[in-house]
């Protein structure tokens, strides 16, 4: 899920907004300030009742990034890369680079989201009691009351045993811990996040034939997502499991063309573009280490009349955004970061941050159908490496 508008850092953390994330804040408020808290507290006026749907929709957005900060901040102290948090339609996203190395560090990570909102709802149970007893107004204490109640909402909802929810996670964790197979305990919590998903879409199916259109809507919408979302995860178990053992230096394409910062887009097209086949070029500084990377996509996206003027550095993805990995690594660590700015590419580098390489979809495809074929040699490694 891509950020369409950045708030910043926290903890170091980027974070940033989906633009869908509006869709479910206008229904929050119009649902609050026109159904719920009028019935539960009326004799207010139209713009109180508008006022304390905002300050509702905010904190519980608030909220929801607290528990995404947690999975973010325990994942970075269990070694795990984070490249941000992301809040959107359906709630909020951190989006690892990599996956816990052990059990337990997955354990850690899935359980601190659930357990962060069970703390807000505590926090706001907290506030909302203090309120009525100072004899605040009852719907100022009642706001408070509805964020407790949809935190532990959250919380439970999170914690069903299915993948991709916080609770499958948990699950995979302790299958993983009980059978020390990874991916199979992946593809266990996946098939149950499928299986849960059919039945939030079947339950939504039943709630609009009985009436209730707008849940039984949302229910659908949720239960394919999760079922679509459980189904990638099963196909990643899967190449995960396939791509066991097998590190960079194994797949990598070494000795990639490199281009200048400096060099003009002109310049370049007609001297290094041409002459070459690839798509992807990492820039380098003067001692070759990795200042940027541009793709073909890029520079077809810069206006014709300025690739006299523009420099690469000016249109290359920085080496902030790009997925780096270092020949030793394992693959199956990298393939999911293989995505966004690199056009699915990943940039190998040296101990001195020198560029040695380039890992592209039809590297990981070709070292799986590899393996699928030949499996691996008797002394434990990729039968095309001796």
């Amino acid at each position: 899920m891509r950020e369409s508008i950045r708030l910043g850092r926290i903890a170091g953390i980027r974070v940033g907004l989906n633009i869908s994330v509006l869709v479910i804040l206008l229904i929050l408020v119009v649902g609050l300030a026109a159904g719920r808290f009028p019935a539960e507290f009326p004799g207010y006026s139209v713009t109180w009742y508008v006022i304390a749907s905002l300050v509702a929709a905010v904190l519980f957005f608030a909220s929801l990034l607290a528990h995404e900060l947690a999975h973010a901040v325990v994942a970075q102290r269990n070694g795990v890369p984070v490249e941000g948090i992301v809040l959107w339609l359906f709630g909020g996203v951190a989006q690892l680079k990599a996956e816990p190395r052990t059990p337990g560090a997955d354990f850690r990570v899935a359980a601190v989201g659930p357990l962060t909102s069970v703390v807000a709802a505590a926090v706001f149970a907290g506030v909302g009691g203090l309120l009525m007893v100072f004899g605040a107004p009852g719907l100022a204490a009642g706001v408070f009351g509805y964020l407790a109640f949809v935190n532990v909402l959250l919380a439970v909802f999170n914690l069903v045993p299915a993948a991709p929810l916080d609770g499958g996670r948990v699950l995979r964790a302790i299958l993983w811990w009980a059978r020390h197979d990874r991916a199979r305990a992946a593809v266990t919590a996946a098939r149950a996040g499928r299986v849960f998903g059919f039945v939030l879409v079947a339950l939504g199916v039943v709630q609009i034939v009985a009436g209730y259109g707008l849940g039984g809507v949302w229910l659908v919408l949720i239960g394919l997502f999760l079922v679509n979302a459980a189904t990638a995860e099963e196909q990643q178990a899967r190449l995960s499991a396939s791509l066991h053992g097998i590190r960079v230096r194994d797949v990598m394409s070494p000795n990639p063309v490199m281009g200048d910062p400096n060099e003009t887009i002109d310049h370049f097209i007609t001297y290094t573009v041409w002459a070459n086949r690839h798509t992807t070029y990492p820039l380098v500084d003067a001692f070759g280490r990795l200042t940027g990377l541009v793709t073909l996509n890029r520079i077809r996206e810069t206006p014709p009349d300025r690739r006299s003027e523009l420099t690469l550095a000016a249109v290359a993805c920085r080496p902030d955004e790009l997925p780096i990995a270092t020949p030793d690594e394992y693959l199956v660590h990298v393939v999911p970061r293989m995505a966004g700015c690199s056009d699915g590419r990943a940039v190998v580098v040296d101990d001195g941050q020198r560029v040695i390489g380039i890992v592209s979809p039809s590297d990981v495809s070709r070292a799986l159908a590899t393996m699928t074929t030949f499996g691996t040699s008797a002394a434990g490694s990729p039968p095309w490496r001796t």
